[in-house]
């Protein structure tokens, strides 16, 4: 069992996306391919982003580690049951150039073995295919920037570094090595968040859940403490403009390494 399948449940509820965007992240996906693209979904969750591409019955295949996700996604209210598979990403279970696009939606950020997971959306993208690279953006100097950065300090006193890992950036790197980038900014929308929010929602996560029971009572126990003091209420909500953000790379060639 995975971390993700406790956290399955309760996973999309936490982390809510506003009616229209998957919608709006399909249509982005489709504009950058063929007219009927075979598209795969490492990491899809329990269908967060993938539930419109199920529900028009595209040409969809999404994959996860975690079976309490794919059983989330799959008790999805769809007519199109979608293609689910259990599946180690860095060991796919599908032939070489066997897909047009590939999406990695909120999953290299903590992603160990990038490299690995990366050659293999390479391995199994055909010629001029698509790595799709998506993840909403809170504001710089907002909520859950201010929090999350209290919190690996506290983390970092500890001597725990959950954070310190630049996966994302590293994996950015790679792939613009290896294709042609362009970005779009999918969607934007207005949001109030609350550190209660972040420390419900954070007290989740699959980085801050693998550390130490104890650990993880001490650092929330501070974060809360320095919250209260810094905004008066854990419930002092800030407005705030959220947006999502879709990195398109079209690779150059395949490459394993």
């Amino acid at each position: 069992m995975t971390v993700y399948d406790r956290l399955a449940a309760g996973f999309d509820r936490q982390r809510p996306l506003p009616e229209g965007v998957p919608g709006a992240i399909r249509t982005a996906v489709l504009d950058a391919l063929t007219v009927h693209p075979k598209l795969i979904d490492l990491g899809c969750g329990a269908g967060r982003i993938g539930w419109p591409f199920a529900l028009a019955g595209d040409d969809y295949t999404a994959v996860d580690l975690s079976l309490g996700m794919l059983r989330q996604f799959a008790a999805r209210d769809l007519p199109h049951r979608p293609r689910l598979a259990q599946a180690d990403g860095t060991r796919l279970p599908f032939p070489d150039a066997s897909f047009d696009g590939l999406l990695l939606v909120q999953v290299l950020s903590g992603a160990s073995q990038w490299r690995d997971l990366l050659a293999e959306a390479a391995r199994i993208l055909r010629p001029g295919g698509a790595v799709f690279v998506g993840q909403s953006i809170a504001p710089d100097d907002g909520i859950d920037a201010r929090m999350k950065q209290r919190l690996a300090h506290i983390l970092d006193e500890m001597q725990e570094h959950p954070y310190q890992r630049k996966s994302k950036e590293d994996a950015f790197g790679w792939l613009a090595r290896r294709g042609d980038l362009t970005t779009q900014q999918v969607a934007r929308w207005p949001m109030s968040r609350t550190p209660r929010q972040f420390i419900e929602r954070h007290g989740n996560g699959a980085r801050f859940s693998a550390l130490d029971p104890t650990v993880q009572t001490i650092a929330m126990t501070r974060l809360t403490d320095w919250a209260q003091a810094t905004f008066g209420t854990l419930d002092a909500p800030t407005a705030e403009e959220q947006r999502f953000e879709l990195r398109i790379y079209r690779l150059h060639q395949r490459t394993k390494n």
